[in-house]
């Protein structure tokens, strides 16, 4: 395996600290950092990249106290970000589109045996994508096409839609323009197919985008 540098992201110390004692045994795996949630996530790497390392692989959980993993996916994806790989323990079809959708390399369950983490963390470090097989069975071709193709940012905001956040606060919270954000819901509407936020809202959940 080559020499690659990983972060874990868990708001369970306990969890990140046995996913660390498990990976560093093996050869060519490196923990370079932890966060406890997404924003944490994004900050780590920001100060990473400050520091001139780079991290190859995000470990990354899906529900966690603060930042969940979906958005940090999305957010991280959006700025180029490294591939993310989720590793938790949910499996419903709305938890595993959405994280595709955010632009997940892969998606694992913790109970996977650790030759399969493994064999994800150097696929996902390589650029492709990973499923384990049952997760795999489950995601069809017509089950991803109901994706509609909305981008990372696009699935992001819509998640802060659904939330009820206004435009004023969307713009704060993804640290773009109001004229911005009224451009992505139009993007939005057309590939969803409707005409207002209620229903866009609406219209991904009932395609399991979003909760």
């Amino acid at each position: 395996m080559p020499n690659l540098k990983i972060m874990l992201v868990d708001d369970h110390p306990v969890v990140r600290a046995g996913l660390r004692a498990v990976l560093t045994e093996q050869g060519g795996l490196e923990v370079l950092a932890e966060a406890s949630d997404g924003a944490a996530a994004l900050a780590q790497l920001e100060r990473l990249k400050t520091l001139g390392q780079r991290v190859d692989v995000v470990l990354m959980d899906l529900q966690m106290d603060g930042m969940d993993g979906v958005t940090a996916t999305a957010r991280i994806r959006a700025a180029d970000g490294p591939p993310v790989l989720i590793l938790t323990t949910y499996d419903s079809d709305a938890d595993i589109r959405a994280a595709l959708a955010a632009g997940a390399a892969g998606y694992l369950l913790k109970d996977a045996p650790l030759p399969d983490v493994l064999a994800a963390v150097e696929a996902a470090a390589k650029g492709e994508q990973v499923l384990s097989a049952d997760i795999a069975a489950r995601i069809t071709p017509e089950a991803r096409a109901n994706s509609t193709d909305l981008s990372p940012r696009e699935l992001e905001l819509l998640q802060l839609l659904a939330r009820g956040q206004s435009n004023k606060e969307i713009a704060a919270e993804l640290f773009i323009s109001q004229s911005t954000v009224k451009t992505h819901l139009i993007h939005i509407y057309d590939k969803l197919g409707v005409d207002n936020r209620t229903a866009a809202i609406d219209r991904a959940r009932g395609i399991r985008l979003i909760r």
